[in-house]
């Protein structure tokens, strides 16, 4: 049995094909860059652009079930071609915005986006496990430069409260339902096990690299005009509504990973633990 496994480079991608490895699966995974690929060699490396459809038919021999990323531009080509080779499921990583529960989330990219890949998803008529997570803790790397080089970060909302999850939980649960074949048809909403305000997260990071770490507060309005430079405005303007409406209502902790999984959702100070390079000079 082969489990085939999209966007296996990123954080998710690369810490599921671990526990895939340690549970005596069989790994195949695509790369636009296979050189550079740099997984164990049981694992079987495809080259080719899985999302605009560009695999070699022998990408999808004897494939039990595929990991679908969304990628940003669209995976129609992936699942005309998995299709076409009769891809019996998919695990689908998607976000929790596409639950559309927030009126934050209404028309915010990151809905708009995983909505659309859904919608194509289910189109194929494949069975599909979908996995909404929340809040990425891998999202905070983006912290780096200032802790390094000035030990602060700048921003709005430290008072808001988010739960990031681990992607190695992330990663967790889509092994679950790759391995398990009780997950047919399910979504799972998943968040970290705690909500924590912008200034814990902050301490959290601090506390990983034994440095005390400052947050200074800036206006919405600095915050996008430094951003601009980095991050389009609709992106930007979806961070700021989701920390201004976790000031009041906290992000909901919800208890998939462990329920799931059998094991407690990583905490941020493991992740913070687990990403200590990320942040030392």
């Amino acid at each position: 049995m082969t489990f085939l496994i999209t966007g296996a480079t990123g954080p998710v991608g690369r810490s599921l094909v671990t526990q895939l490895l340690d549970a005596g699966a069989k790994v195949r995974i695509t790369t636009r860059e296979p050189d550079r690929a740099d997984f164990p060699g049981q694992v079987e490396v495809v080259a080719g652009n899985f999302a605009s459809g560009e695999l070699p038919a022998s990408a999808f021999d004897g494939v039990a079930k595929a990991f679908v990323f969304p990628a940003l531009g669209g995976i129609d080509g992936f699942l005309d071609q998995a299709v076409a080779h009769g891809v019996p499921q998919f695990v689908l990583l998607s976000s929790l915005s596409a639950a559309g529960e927030h009126e934050r989330d209404r028309g915010s990219v990151s809905n708009v986006h995983h909505t659309a890949i859904e919608k194509a998803v289910a189109a194929t008529g494949v069975p599909t496990t979908v996995l909404r997570p929340g809040d990425m803790a891998n999202n905070l790397r983006y912290w780096a430069w200032t802790i390094k080089t000035a030990g602060s970060v700048f921003g709005p909302y430290p008072t808001s409260a988010q739960a990031p999850i681990h992607e190695a939980d992330i990663a967790a649960v889509a092994a679950t339902a790759l391995l398990d074949d009780v997950h047919e048809g399910k979504i799972y909403p998943m968040t970290g096990p705690q909500a924590l305000t912008r200034a814990e997260q902050l301490a959290t990071i601090g506390a990983a690299i034994g440095r005390e770490l400052n947050f200074v507060e800036i206006s919405p309005e600095a915050f996008a005009e430094q951003m601009a430079q980095y991050m389009p405005p609709p992106v930007i303007a979806m961070l700021l509504d989701y920390w201004s409406d976790t000031v009041t209502q906290p992000d909901v902790v919800l208890d998939t990973v462990e329920r799931l999984t059998g094991q407690p959702a990583r905490t941020l100070a493991t992740w913070a633990n687990d990403h200590r390079a990320d942040f030392l000079a």
